[in-house]
């Protein structure tokens, strides 16, 4: 990257691509965490419950959501193309993750479902879409190739 290209950026793209790189670092540290008895034993008996009766194949669409989140985030920002398909990656991962969620049967309140169901999703929607948008603007590029 040559400072003419950084400079055809707007500073809005690192803004976003930093807090989305939050969001799935937390999303990151949050399976870890899940993954950890001793740190799982801290959970609301509720929560616990759901998270020790997760089937192998939601617990990997979690982690495959999560980790391809991050690692999304970190091509965009790098600015590579390679954003775009690790961003649908990680939708698909929270889509089947979001699936053995609601098929539980557990009644949530609304704000569990807008912030454990709704929320991840339309963050991965509106990650493809700006990785989208951002390569019409030459703002994130193939390697070897420098877009304006």
């Amino acid at each position: 990257m040559n400072d003419k290209t950084a400079i055809g950026i707007h500073w809005s793209f690192w803004v976003i691509g930093t807090v989305f790189l939050i969001w799935n670092v937390m999303g990151v540290v949050n399976f870890l965490v899940q993954m950890n008895p001793e740190m799982l034993s801290t959970y609301r008996e509720s929560e616990r419950m759901i998270i020790e009766g997760r089937p192998l194949w939601a617990t990997a669409a979690f982690a495959v959501g999560v980790f391809a989140g991050a690692i999304g985030c970190l091509l965009l920002l790098f600015r590579k193309v390679a954003a775009y398909p690790v961003f649908m990656v990680s939708l698909a991962g929270v889509i089947v993750t979001m699936i053995h969620t609601l098929g539980i049967g557990i009644d949530f309140s609304i704000g569990e479902i807008l912030g454990f169901i709704v929320m991840p999703v339309a963050v991965a929607i509106f990650l493809i879409w700006y990785a989208k948008l951002s390569m019409r603007r030459g703002w994130i590029q193939e390697s070897g190739r420098m877009n304006r």
